[in-house]
């Protein structure tokens, strides 16, 4: 046998994820998190390879019993993108009553941020806030549309169950992040920082619909 495919573990494709989360809980050491925020931090790892997560993911008091509440009464997931609706375990979210959108494609989303010289994230929150569901929203890629939840709820036209704010990038980023942080009656999960993704956002979907299942990963 070659050299080099000797350092390859030697794993069965069924058992892949499970050795993951067995590397993820090793490497972590001795950190600890409280039980139901254990595998949402552990499956954002699994999805990108990166630790920083277990210090920049901050749960509100009580959030995840709040979201997990939600998601059995039928609640429903909005994305920012298509990326992260493609991303979410919908045979999991219909399983419990509800079902994922994203509205940045729609005709009358373009329309409306063409009209009033906003982004389609910002009016893909609006028509959010339009349907009268309980809402979670799982942002991983626009603060635009961080900052129209963020008023939204101050103007008391929405009330999300739970808000998962993971944009990535440069501008705006960050104070977005910490504007949802700072509302005091909003459930929220963030990653802190200039880190995220669509795909960090769906991870945590997923793992809050697994906990919702009785699954712990």
């Amino acid at each position: 046998m070659d050299e080099k495919m000797k350092e390859l573990s030697q794993v069965l494709p069924s058992e892949i994820e499970a050795r993951s989360f067995e590397i993820i809980t090793e490497e972590l050491g001795e950190r600890t998190f409280p039980e139901k925020e254990a595998p949402i931090v552990k499956r954002v790892i699994h999805t990108t390879a990166d630790f920083e997560y277990a210090d920049s993911l901050v749960f509100s008091p009580g959030a995840v019993d709040k979201a997990l509440e939600a998601l059995k009464n039928g609640a429903c997931i909005v994305t920012d993108t298509n990326m992260g609706k493609s991303g979410i375990n919908k045979r999991a979210l219909a399983s419990l009553g509800g079902e994922v959108y994203c509205f940045m494609a729609d005709e009358d989303v373009a329309k409306k941020a063409a009209a009033f010289g906003t982004t389609r994230a910002v009016a893909s929150m609006d028509k959010a806030a339009e349907m009268g569901k309980d809402c979670i929203f799982a942002v991983g890629n626009a603060p635009t549309a961080l900052v129209r939840l963020y008023e939204l709820i101050q103007e008391e036209k929405i009330h999300p169950k739970l808000i998962i704010g993971v944009p990535v990038g440069f501008v705006n980023v960050v104070p977005s992040k910490e504007l949802i942080i700072s509302l005091p009656d909003t459930p929220y999960i963030v990653a802190r920082g200039r880190k995220g993704g669509s795909n960090v956002a769906a991870a945590i979907c997923n793992a809050m619909l697994y906990l919702a299942e009785g699954r712990s990963l």
